[in-house]
């Protein structure tokens, strides 16, 4: 029922050492419970400040430091495991992964078109906490930058040249090439428009729903129902009062096992791209021990940004990088086929949606290499990465209503991943088609991006400028991450002590260390699909917890 904004709401105005979350703004439907942002926590002053939720926190880190202990003591065995994890997961689950990204889609478009999109986030006063510059660079560094900058060129390359290949079918009637669909083998311009127009889809409008999914079950169960900023919250209108107790429990330590492993990934794949290109343009050999340098040297800039707090750290460097990627971007387009990517931008965008039905598509397959090895670990991944971008989103997103929210969260990437990727691909796959240049297609993934740009104009400042993009955004998927789990490990609390995300910014750090050295890229493909999983239920159970609360707020 609507009660008055101040009575309720899961905070203590008179304790403002608790900073939790503001209360709304104007009419809004609040959820009326006894329980108090903090009141299971654990607090003191030792030679640091502590306020953490006790289990949470305690399971989370001491299994967390289990595993990378363990994966250090066993780096040379334990390689074949993760690669048989990852396998079974995609190949036995692909099903499940297309289809609930499918779901979470289809729910986010019927909400920008339907009367609920109208709910403000906040409350029905609420005013924006942002600008649209500076609340879009938040969104967009923290969702995919170091995937866009990995994949810009490499993914449309290597979805053309199989295509170009065609269909294979191996002794027991299965296919065993990497085409999506049916491919298009020898004709260069179908396959260049199917894989950009698989690419697109990999980065596109399923992604995006994912985080919107998480993003706005945060903010509208935080903002408007007064309840923690933390993943259980979502969890009310299905478990009640339980989901403070030992259920709430377990779906906040899931959060934190997604949100940090599918973080090393990216932080992984960063490494290996920026010490890629540090190989490429100064001869520094990319082994080992340099990507583990880089790692440390990242974090430590990634801890000085924490210790600057929100406002100064991650929101400058996000613009500091959204700057940087347009300038590359837009360089890429002046002196790259200019005409061809402009044209090729809506080319590609009407190739996409007149594929994404087949591309989505759960069952049936027979492209499975495509299907299982590309788009099933693709979902798994956003969905690790979800509760930290969508925390990050909702933490950043107060006062826009939820039809802004949604087409700004959703639409407006997809369309800028769409101008990526046909900048970026497109032009390394016109070198190879039209100027015969077989360089990109030869070299390594990390250094795709690097050998497309070396046929550029200023290669070198472009290369060195992508190497900055790829660091940067490194640092602030790190800040923003631990900003994100130590607000679930502290019950709830968006300002925590710092001591406490210096920690998380360290283990981040050391997990991506462990998993690259423990199996490399396997590894870290592994750990993002198995907790991307058991999220997976999580975010369907979001949806409907999403229809629940917006029915009953005021619009």
């Amino acid at each position: 029922m609507d009660k008055d904004p101040s009575s309720n709401t899961g905070i203590e105005p008179e304790d403002p050492s608790l900073d939790a979350i503001p209360a709304p703004s104007g009419e809004s439907t609040l959820i009326d419970t006894d329980y108090v942002i903090g009141q299971d926590n654990i607090k003191g002053q030792f030679s640091f400040a502590l306020d953490i939720h006790g289990k949470v926190f305690s399971i989370s880190a001491l299994t967390i430091i289990a595993f990378v202990i363990l994966t250090l003591a066993l780096q040379n065995d334990v390689e074949p495991i993760f690669s048989a994890i990852r396998d079974w997961l995609t190949g036995n689950l692909a099903w499940f992964f297309l289809g609930a990204a499918n779901i979470f889609v289809i729910l986010c478009l019927v909400l920008i078109v339907s009367p609920l999109g109208k709910v403000r986030l906040g409350g029905m006063d609420a005013k924006p906490d942002h600008s649209y510059m500076g609340w879009f660079s938040m969104l967009f560094a923290a969702g995919m930058g170091i995937g866009l900058m990995f994949y810009g060129v490499s993914e449309p390359m290597s979805h053309f040249s199989a295509s170009m290949g065609g269909v294979a079918v191996g002794e027991e009637g299965l296919r065993t090439d990497w085409a999506p669909l049916a491919g298009a083998a020898g004709d260069a311009q179908a396959a260049a428009s199917l894989g950009m127009a698989a690419t697109i889809f990999h980065w596109g409008l399923h992604p995006w729903a994912i985080y919107a999914i998480v993003a706005l079950a945060l903010a509208l169960f935080s903002f408007n129902k007064g309840l923690p900023l933390s993943i259980r919250s979502i969890f009310y209108p299905i478990l009640g009062e339980r989901v403070w107790g030992w259920p709430g429990h377990v779906i906040d330590i899931l959060a934190v096992f997604a949100t940090l492993f599918g973080l090393a990934t990216s932080l992984g794949i960063g490494a290996e791209q920026a010490a890629g290109g540090i190989d490429y343009l100064f001869g520094i050999a990319a082994t080992d021990m340099s990507k583990v340098l880089l790692i440390i040297g990242i974090t430590a800039i990634a801890l000085m940004s924490v210790l600057a707090g929100l406002d100064k750290g991650v929101k400058r460097l996000s613009q500091l990088n959204m700057v940087l990627a347009i300038l590359l971007l837009g360089f890429v387009i002046v002196v790259g086929p200019t005409l061809a990517i402009l044209t090729g931008f809506f080319t590609n965008l009407g190739s996409y949606l007149q594929h994404l039905p087949a591309l989505s598509n759960p069952i049936g397959r027979e492209d499975a290499n495509f299907s299982q090895g590309w788009t099933a670990f693709y979902w798994a991944w956003w969905i690790s990465w979800s509760p930290f971008v969508g925390m990050f989103i909702a933490r950043v997103s107060r006062g826009r209503t939820v039809r802004e929210f949604l087409i700004a969260v959703l639409l407006v990437p997809s369309l800028v991943s769409v101008l990526w990727m046909t900048a970026f691909g497109g032009t390394g796959i016109g070198q190879f088609v039209n100027d015969g240049f077989t360089g990109v297609q030869d070299a390594a993934l990390e250094l795709q991006l690097f050998a497309m740009l070396g046929e550029l104009p200023l290669a070198e400042i472009t290369s060195f400028i992508g190497i900055i993009l790829v660091i940067v955004f490194f640092i602030t998927s790190s800040d923003s991450g631990s900003l994100v789990i130590d607000t679930i490990t502290a019950g709830g609390k968006v300002n925590a002590p710092v001591p406490q995300r210096v920690f998380w910014v360290i283990i981040e750090g050391v997990i991506a260390i462990a998993l690259l050295l423990g199996g490399g890229l396997v590894a870290l493909q592994a750990m993002a699909v198995s907790t991307g999983l058991p999220f997976t239920l999580v975010l369907l159970v979001g949806c409907i917890s999403i229809v629940k609360g917006l029915m009953s707020e005021p619009r």
